[in-house]
């Protein structure tokens, strides 16, 4: 036990698949009368053993919280990657956790697995010593694949067993899948007479074959005995139904269970094989298998009744979420019946809009800092005037039960059912996860989770996308309207802002003034120490003039050193130039530099009505201006 927390975590694929689903739903049960809790953690698709593309849903497997964790249950022929059950392990053996694989071998690992050669064995012999076969033939995988190869040996023991003598005219290769099985069938059915029986090295070969010879106008079992292997769920819907036999992984539930309460009690390695249950059924002329899944069959398409309006509605929350002007807004989006039972926890910098998360180049090593920030039990609070996001905290772990939201998973865990995770990701690149906290097993939900992670991650994907590219236009068009030396508004953004202020019905026949400042001696300070020095002294009289003018002032840089401000409503300019000549005689007093940063000012004060002209306005105070600036150089 573990921080108070007796916790398993399950590593796998598709939890909506049936078979997974009927897995998680045994193998919870047991462990929960144990007094422990599972925590799954999913990818939705298939990665395949060896393909090295990037599939950002990996995620999910980097933030497990191995400190906190009993065991970890990896089933790797759900995930196919060696290199992800290979992490898994590594990261589990780093914090002395102990690891089970489910239908995989690993060295240092405990692994259950079927027993293949014995369950295909058990097929072979019911079709040559049961049914009386005398001249079978087989279709095996891919030459050289190890399964395949143990497979065709065990073909060519019964028949020596039973003094079959094997020829290579009884042996084909369907690589596993259908497409090849069409060639096979059609080359099986030019022969003078087709075999007494084909034994499939699994279940998709037998099917298609079977499909192929009924098309044809044979009979199956009269003209042709048909098996399978692995016993997929497609077996029990054919007509005839495929005799099998079923690597069902449903059957590994208890024992895994009963292996993970040993693992955690002595650490030790506990490996074990289960024998396949061997299913005689319609396509060898035996009776129909009398335990087929009617309740599975009934779940499974139960699943997809409202797939449909499921995505058509989830697409309305994705789409709502990408065009939200807030969070906030954001948060209240994804509220529907299709998003009840969730939370969802993001990487803190998501919420930056200066950068673009997902084409950024993150440090490799960089740990992520999760905030929790969406919990569908608790959808109220984002409507709230005093609504925030919560603040970042000190201690933090980039897992799932990191400490900002880790109380609350661990409230989760005590219902009895499963959480579920998956990563949440956009761009293939994963910003966080969401997590599903059910209080039943439904099979309907358990589908609904793909589309959710889906729709969500899109949603959320979106709205940092157009959040990035909504600051790029503010920082674009504030690069077009503002001076890029003082920050004042240039010529055109000058234009903009005034007529927009004029066109608001509060502006008409108001008190205006314009201010017009011009620097004193930029020619001379140019000339004697360098045009650097002459832009600092026009940045510091801009800065001056934007600090002594109300907060509702248009300050602008005309050009070169002549600024100017624009005042709406009442007052004293004298007061403003006063303000002026302090703030630049304080940096004077301050600055070390050799020379002094005056301004000359000149002012017009008018009112806004059907007279008022904006340039006029200008030309009076720029007058007033040179004048003031005339008789101070007089004076010098």
């Amino acid at each position: 036990m573990k921080n108070g927390n007796k916790l398993i975590a399950l590593c796998t694929s598709r939890i909506y698949d049936p078979l997974v689903h009927s897995f998680i739903v045994k193998l919870n049960d047991r462990l929960k009368a144990e007094g422990y809790a599972m925590l799954i953690f999913a990818i939705n698709s298939d990665i395949f053993w060896e393909e090295d593309r990037p599939a950002a849903e990996k995620y999910v497997f980097d933030i497990i919280p191995f400190d906190d964790i009993e065991c970890v249950i990896i089933m790797d022929e759900k995930i196919k990657s060696h290199n992800v059950a290979n992490k898994i392990i590594a990261n589990a053996n780093d914090h002395n956790c102990p690891v089970i694989v489910a239908d995989g071998y690993y060295d240092g690992v405990t692994c259950i697995n079927f027993d293949y050669e014995h369950g295909f064995e058990e097929v072979v012999r019911h079709v040559i010593e049961y049914h009386k076969v005398k001249h079978p033939h087989m279709v095996a995988g891919q030459p050289g694949n190890e399964y395949s190869e143990k497979r065709i040996a065990v073909f060519k023991k019964v028949l020596a067993d039973n003094n079959i003598p094997f020829d290579e005219s009884m042996l084909s290769y369907g690589y596993f899948w259908a497409n090849p099985c069409h060639e096979i069938a059609r080359k099986l059915m030019e022969r003078d007479k087709l075999p007494e029986a084909i034994i499939c090295a699994n279940d998709i070969m037998a099917i298609t074959i079977c499909d192929i010879l009924m098309e044809a106008g044979y009979k199956i079992p009269e003209d042709t005995i048909i098996t399978g292997f692995d016993g997929y769920g497609e077996i029990y819907f054919t007509s005839p139904k495929i005799t099998s036999s079923s690597c069902d992984i449903i059957y590994m539930a208890e024992t895994i269970a009963d292996i993970v309460l040993k693992n955690i009690k002595d650490n030790k390695i506990h490996s074990r094989k289960i024998p396949p249950v061997f299913i005689s059924n319609e396509s060898c002329g035996c009776p129909i298998y009398s335990e087929h899944r009617q309740a599975l069959r009934d779940l499974f398409n139960e699943s997809f009744i409202r797939h449909n309006d499921d995505n058509r509605i989830l697409q309305q929350v994705a789409s709502a979420m990408q065009a939200s002007d807030n969070i906030k807004t954001l948060l209240n989006n994804i509220d529907c019946y299709k998003t009840e039972n969730i939370l969802c926890a993001i990487d803190r910098e998501c919420l930056d809009s200066s950068t673009n998360y997902f084409t950024k180049n993150d440090s490799i090593n960089r740990e992520h800092e999760f905030v929790l920030i969406y919990d569908s039990e608790y959808k109220d609070q984002y409507k709230a005037e005093n609504f925030s996001i919560p603040a970042p905290v000190n201690e933090h772990t980039e897992n799932v039960l990191s400490e900002p939201f880790r109380s609350r998973i661990l409230e989760l865990t005590q219902r009895g059912y499963p959480l579920i995770f998956n990563a949440l990701d956009f761009m293939n690149k994963a910003f966080g996860f969401i997590c599903y906290c059910y209080d039943h097993y439904f099979i309907t939900d358990y589908s609904n989770t793909v589309n959710v992670t889906n729709f969500i991650s899109i949603g959320f994907g979106g709205y940092v996308n157009l959040q990035y590219q909504l600051t790029l236009i503010d920082k674009m068009d504030n690069m077009y309207l503002h001076d890029s030396l003082t920050g004042l508004y240039n010529r055109i953004g000058f234009q903009r802002s005034f007529n927009a202020l004029c066109s608001k019905p509060e502006f008409h026949d108001q008190s205006i003034m314009v201010i017009m400042s011009d620097l004193d001696g930029l020619k001379y300070i140019n000339d004697n120490f360098g045009h650097a020095e002459g832009d600092n002294a026009i940045f510091t009289a801009a800065a001056a003039l934007n600090a002594s003018t109300p907060d509702n002032a248009i300050c602008v840089r005309f050009g070169g050193d002549e600024l100017f401000a624009v005042i709406f409503g009442d007052c004293e300019p004298e007061d403003i130039m006063k303000h002026i000549g302090e703030y630049l005689d304080h940096y004077n007093e301050t600055s070390g530099k050799p020379y002094r940063i005056t301004s000359s000012c000149g002012y017009v004060s008018t009112t806004t009505d059907g007279n008022f002209n904006i340039t006029q306005a200008l030309k009076e105070a720029d007058e007033m201006m040179y004048v003031i600036k005339k008789d101070k150089k007089a004076r010098v």
